[in-house]
């Protein structure tokens, strides 16, 4: 299902092989240990792997699944990334606000993400849509970096 997203000139929708090669290349210009490529195409025809398109264009993309928890199934953001030219014009908000309803949908309320502890725009992002800092994982990216393990709770 694609959604055009109200008051903007992009519109979210699950993501295709076609798509790819422009997640690809976002992800390399968002972080420092990129995905390998393969790894997003593990991904295709899940629910949860959603891309931002203006103007035939993909601008961003989000990466998550769904895994039982103690009985309850719990979300995971796997990944997550805006092209840095798209940044600020609510690309993210939009993805993020998209994959909480569709997790929702599904029965999924709870859902946790990592974040690099200096990405303070990401973790802005986060706590404005309700994700609150549930611990630290030291040293989690291979840089030696910690990660802030966040947490949205809908229940």
């Amino acid at each position: 299902m694609t959604a055009i997203v109200p008051g903007t000139e992009f519109a979210v929708r699950e993501a295709q092989r076609a798509d790819l090669l422009a997640v690809f290349r976002i992800e390399q210009a968002s972080f420092p240990q990129p995905w390998p490529f393969r790894a997003f195409e593990r991904f295709l025809g899940e629910p949860g792997f959603l891309v931002a398109e203006r103007n035939g264009t993909i601008v961003g993309y989000v990466v998550t699944d769904s895994v039982p928890n103690h009985g309850r199934a719990i979300g995971h953001v796997k990944d997550f990334a805006v092209h840095p030219e798209h940044r600020g014009r609510g690309v993210g908000t939009s993805l993020l606000q998209r994959t909480l309803a569709d997790l929702a949908m599904r029965g999924v309320h709870t859902v946790k993400l990592e974040v690099r502890e200096n990405n303070d725009a990401a973790i802005r992002l986060y706590r404005q849509h309700g994700f609150t800092h549930r611990q630290t994982s030291p040293r989690y990216y291979s840089n030696g970096e910690d990660a802030l393990v966040m947490v949205y709770d809908s229940t």
